[in-house]
Order: structure tokens, then C-alpha cells, then sequence
């Protein structure tokens, strides 16, 4: 079994060596040190697969080159481009960011990653990236990908549950980091361990035999590289059931509520939100002309949570209002027509039911 120096004498450079021929070398945010657009594709990855970040990442440089005009534009207008991507407080947090760089460092980012953890929504791995892919700083990252990869490679039998076992991964993974020639060592070993986790020492079948750095794995001189990481904590999901009142008009235009800043969809607009359809079917009864019609029940997953979505449509007469008992306080809230829904900030969701209904309403149309 190999010991810790003999595991930290040869793991960078094999981790470099195999990056630079073997890993992943044409994202569309690699092969550059431009903080800007490292930062926007590490944000965008925190718990979200490569496949999905590709697109939303182009349309985000499109429409945001720089990070002044990041920091320049409306929250709305980022939450709809955000739309779709999940977990939205990396959107608010991205957007705050981008002004804190313009404001505080004079539309710069700080070169270290200790000053990076200072600005919104970015953590300790997440600098260690940006200043290692950027600055080539002598920084470690921890991600749920990498952290599979040290703990196997190392044997490391903490409880990452615990934080004092994390703490001590992390002193390793410093351990680990390459010592010489940093600007240029730096990047690909960083790459490497991202790539290694993703594509080689996957979570349930590690193709050990393709892997650089088998000879001196200890989870794989164990026999049990799928073991580890070892973290007792599970997490424990919940469900909530939720109605959904899908307010329309004869032209089609739909009533959309802007979500709180907290709690599920936050930030994004959305058909109104209710624990239960009473609510706001004893309101209406009375002030529709047709019934409320119920749409099929589905569920939505999110990560702690499945969601059991319920919409209700209720028809309302042109020029004819939600019911102010019906609405949120000091929410923005207004009646949207179909050609504004694609700019919007909407819940994945809700804009697949209103493009859903638009597509079958255009059917049931036939041809002009």
C-alpha cells in the first residue's frame, strides 16, 4: 500500500501529463484565463452536468460579453436567461456578483482566491478555480467530483459528514497541489481532477483501468474503490403538493406573479402558487363564466424535494382582473401575452405547460 509521500511524489504530475493528452480540452470555456468567463462556467456548473451548461452558457455571452453588462442589465432579464437551469439563487448571486466586481474592483476580479470568497455566491472550491484556471495560484477545490477522487486515491476513511473529516480532506488536497511551475501546472491539474471525477472515477463503476493514477490508488489496492467517499448523513426528501391557477384571457395573455426572494421558483415568475385549490375556487365560483377546468396532476423533482404540481385554468373575461384576495402583496404581478413569455424568468415547469397549451390551442386552430 503506497504510503501518503509516495501518493503526493507523482500524483500532480500524472494528473497533468494525463489532462493534457487524455481529459477534456474543448469546452467552450477552457483554453482561456479570462476570469469573466471562467467564473460564469464555474457558477454554472455547481450541481449541473456539462451537457446542460453548454447552451446556457453561449446564450449567456451572447447576450452578457462582458461582466459590466452582466452587471449593467435588469434581474429579470438574467432570470430569463437563467430559466431552466436551476437552483436560481446562483442567478441572483451571479448578477450581485458582476456588480460588486464593477463597484468594488473596478471591474476586475481579485487574483486570489482568498479574495474571490469575499464576493457573492462564490465559495471556497469555486475561487480555488478561478484562481487557479486564471491566475494559477497554488489553490485546491473540493468539489463532489473531486472530493471521489482524493478519498479513493488516498483511502480516506473520515466521515465527510462530519466537518472536522472534511477539513482534514481539505489539508491533503493542499498536500496534493502541484509545487513547481504553477502558471502552467496549475490549470491542468485543476482540469484533470474535474475531468477524472467526471469521466473515469465515476460514482458507481470506475473504469480503474483507464485511470492515471491506479498504481498508487489505495481504494483500488483495497479492491472497494466504490466505497468511498464514506458520508453517513442521507439526505432526506420531502413532497409538498402545490395547485397552480393558470388565469387566461381570450387572447391568451396569462396572469404571472413574480416568486419571492426565498422558497422554491424564487425570483422567477410564475402562475400563482397555493397549498390547495379551495382557496381560490370558492373566490372565483362566483366570477367566472365557465368552471375552473383541472389540468392533469404532475410531479417536478427537485433535489430535497418532489413537487406534485396541480394547474386549475380559469377563464376570465377580457379586461376582466384576478380578484385583488387572490393576489400577493407588493409582488410584481401582471396579464402577459404569449409573445412576452419567452423573456421572462419562468419556473422549468411552468414554461413547458404554457408552451404546451400555446402548441395545443394552435392545433385545435387548424390550419388559417
Amino acid at each position: 500500500m503506497p504510503t501518503f509521500d509516495q501518493i503526493a511524489a507523482v500524483f500532480s504530475h500524472e494528473v497533468v501529463h494525463w489532462q493534457q493528452s487524455h481529459g477534456r480540452n474543448s469546452l467552450p470555456w477552457q483554453n482561456t484565463r479570462e476570469p469573466y468567463r471562467v467564473w460564469l462556467s464555474e457558477i454554472m456548473l455547481q450541481q449541473t452536468q456539462v451537457s446542460t451548461v453548454v447552451g446556457y452558457y453561449s446564450r449567456f455571452l451572447d447576450r452578457f460579453p462582458a461582466v459590466a453588462d452582466l452587471a449593467a442589465a435588469s434581474q429579470d432579464d438574467v432570470m430569463a436567461l437563467w430559466g431552466g437551469l436551476g437552483y436560481y439563487s446562483r442567478a441572483r448571486n451571479l448578477h450581485l456578483c458582476a456588480q460588486q466586481v464593477m463597484a468594488l474592483h473596478d471591474g476586475q476580479f481579485p487574483p486570489t482566491a482568498a479574495q474571490l470568497q469575499t464576493l457573492p455566491g462564490i465559495g471556497r472550491s469555486t475561487a480555488a478555480a478561478i484562481a487557479s484556471f486564471c491566475f494559477g495560484e497554488r489553490a485546491a477545490i473540493l468539489d463532489g467530483n473531486v472530493k471521489r477522487v482524493l478519498t479513493r486515491v488516498l483511502g480516506f476513511s473520515g466521515d465527510l459528514a462530519q466537518s472536522s473529516q472534511e477539513k482534514t480532506l481539505w489539508r491533503l488536497a493542499e498536500d496534493l497541489l502541484p509545487r513547481e511551475n504553477l502558471p502552467q501546472t496549475m490549470p491542468p491539474y485543476t482540469q484533470g481532477l474535474m475531468d477524472l471525477g467526471a469521466t473515469i472515477c465515476s460514482g458507481r463503476q470506475p473504469v480503474c483501468l483507464l485511470c492515471p493514477v491506479q498504481a498508487i490508488c489505495r481504494g483500488r489496492a483495497e479492491g472497494r474503490p466504490d466505497k468511498y467517499p464514506i458520508k453517513t448523513r442521507k439526505l432526506k426528501r420531502s413532497s409538498q403538493s402545490v395547485s397552480l391557477l393558470w388565469a387566461q384571457r381570450p387572447d391568451g395573455s396569462v396572469w404571472l406573479e413574480k416568486r419571492p426572494a426565498t422558497g422554491i421558483w424564487s425570483g422567477l415568475y410564475c402562475l400563482p402558487v397555493y397549498e390547495n385549490p379551495e382557496t381560490f375556487e370558492a373566490v372565483l365560483s362566483e366570477k367566472l363564466e365557465k368552471p375552473m377546468q383541472a389540468l392533469p396532476s404532475f410531479i417536478h423533482v427537485l433535489t430535497h424535494k418532489d413537487l406534485h404540481l396541480s394547474p386549475w385554468i380559469a377563464n376570465f373575461q377580457q379586461g376582466q382582473d384576478v380578484p385583488a384576495s387572490l393576489l400577493s402583496e407588493a409582488r410584481p404581478a401582471a396579464w402577459f401575452a404569449p409573445s412576452a413569455w419567452p423573456a421572462l424568468g419562468l419556473p422549468a415547469p411552468v414554461r413547458r405547460l404554457l408552451a404546451q397549451r400555446a402548441q395545443g390551442s394552435a392545433e385545435d386552430a387548424g390550419p388559417a
